[in-house]
């Protein structure tokens, strides 16, 4: 698979805490900066120091006053904004609300990770703080709120041995597999950590600190969920497909597999939150994929089309066997090509036959799989898809790969453009975009297919 570009995804970062030093974020936000939307009390005891940690880029120059990367808002001021309406309802090393409910898997040291609890300082249905499935439409800030608000609880844990990790980690997975907001009382060893990372690889999130203790409240299960549980015999693979077909939503499926809930009893361990979204996509868009395989080719040229958070979604549809491609463009000022003077595109794409390796692209591709075989599956369709998009510096932040998945269902459920010809469906698809058609092809195996390969059934013709 070809990789068009390679983005500098890692940021080297070094702290400073210092009042002085970070005075200037507190002077704009004080004074109503842009991206700030509430009266900011500078002599609020928890606004005081905030600790930035700086990566490489112009924030410093900038401080958020002279879009030197491009963007339309400064996502620092935008975080920061909603940052410390969090931390003032948080005055104590105990915080008890009602989490959506929410659990975090980290990354960092794996086999050795962070596990624990997502709560809000609130008492009220927090629910939709964690249904990105019900988030497409909503403003950026909105999404930015939801993510702020929740504050997360940190428990070390080998990811194998997570059975050993007490009543901490118990109390963690009864939460991942409750169905509605849980009354939740964090007992935490130290302040919540008052930090933000000037750099556009991290999502909006909330304050973290260790655990010292946990209480849930009475979880409600779902049945379907609880019976995968405590089938120590049903592959973990059987369980997120049959609970998919049960009707059970794509992010409370990829909670439960974040914290061990399915599989054979001896192979169950933890799986990183941010790989866990990735892998249910790619399971259940391979069983999808499978079954569209054995239907028939769609009969005419279709293209769905999407738009949401300054992202402009293509997805074209070809009267041919399965193949799938998916393809982003990033402008300048955007969060892959925060200081580039040209627009960068890059993809990843599949045959007919399954492909060995993971995509470059990241969990983009396999979420706008997923939406796309679902309309296909729906259909007893197949057909070659490419998934085009279009990222504008209106997206000030990654907010993650929900919004991908999000905005192709969304655009499936459109009625699409149909066309009796391929160039008729390129030319629609160019009057949308400002790229020219001419750099798409350039970077698209399929669509270079489409336009030059010649097929077997051309010679019948000839013949």
């Amino acid at each position: 698979m070809r990789r068009l570009w390679e983005p500098q995804r890692k940021t080297t970062t070094f702290k400073q805490s210092s009042e002085e030093k970070d005075r200037w974020i507190l002077e704009l936000l004080e004074k109503g900066g842009q991206g700030s939307s509430f009266s900011f009390n500078p002599e609020h005891p928890v606004s005081k120091p905030l600790d930035v940690a700086w990566g490489k880029g112009l924030c410093v120059a900038c401080k958020g006053g002279k879009f030197l990367c491009g963007k339309t808002r400064c996502p620092l001021l935008v975080r920061a904004n909603f940052y410390l309406k969090t931390m003032p309802l948080i005055n104590s090393l105990d915080l008890d609300g009602a989490s959506p409910p929410s659990v975090f898997i980290g990354r960092i040291g794996y086999p050795y990770v962070y596990a624990g609890p997502m709560v809000p300082p609130l008492h009220e249905d927090t629910s939709l703080m964690d249904i990105p499935e019900l988030w497409f439409g909503k403003p950026m800030d909105e999404i930015v709120g939801f993510r702020s608000m929740l504050v997360r609880g940190m428990h070390p844990v080998h990811v194998r041995r997570f059975e050993e990790a007490g009543r901490i980690m118990e109390q963690t997975r009864e939460l991942a597999l409750s169905v509605d907001s849980v009354d939740v009382e964090l007992a935490l060893k130290k302040p919540p950590r008052r930090s933000l990372i000037l750099d556009d690889d991290v999502q909006p999130f909330g304050p973290s600190a260790p655990v010292r203790d946990l209480r849930v409240g009475n979880a409600r299960w779902d049945h379907q969920m609880e019976k995968a549980f405590y089938d120590t015999d049903l592959k973990a693979v059987d369980a997120v497909r049959g609970l998919y077909s049960n009707n059970v939503l794509v992010t409370k499926i990829q909670r439960a597999f974040s914290v061990g809930a399915f599989g054979i009893e001896q192979n169950r361990r933890l799986v990183p939150t941010r790989w866990s979204i990735t892998a249910v996509d790619d399971i259940l868009s391979k069983g999808l994929r499978e079954k569209v395989k054995t239907c028939p080719e769609i009969n005419e040229y279709r293209v769905y089309e999407s738009r949401y958070l300054d992202n402009i979604f293509e997805v074209l549809m070809l009267p041919q066997a399965w193949s799938y491609e998916a393809m982003e463009a990033w402008y300048p000022g955007t969060i892959w090509n925060p200081s580039g003077q040209n627009i960068l595109i890059y993809s990843d794409w599949e045959g007919y036959e399954e492909r060995t390796t993971y995509a470059e692209i990241g969990g983009c591709y396999y979420a706008a799989r997923l939406a796309v075989c679902e309309l296909l599956e729906k259909e007893r369709r197949q057909a070659t898809v490419i998934v085009l998009r279009e990222a504008h510096p209106g997206y000030i932040m990654p907010v993650g790969v929900w919004q991908v998945r999000e905005n192709v269902r969304n655009a499936m459920r459109q009625t699409p453009y149909k066309f009796k010809t391929f160039d008729e469906a390129l030319a629609r698809i160019s009057s949308q975009f400002q790229i020219p058609l001419s750099r798409w092809i350039q970077n698209s195996r399929l669509l270079q297919d489409a336009l030059y390969q010649k097929k077997l059934t051309e010679y019948f013709k000839l013949a």
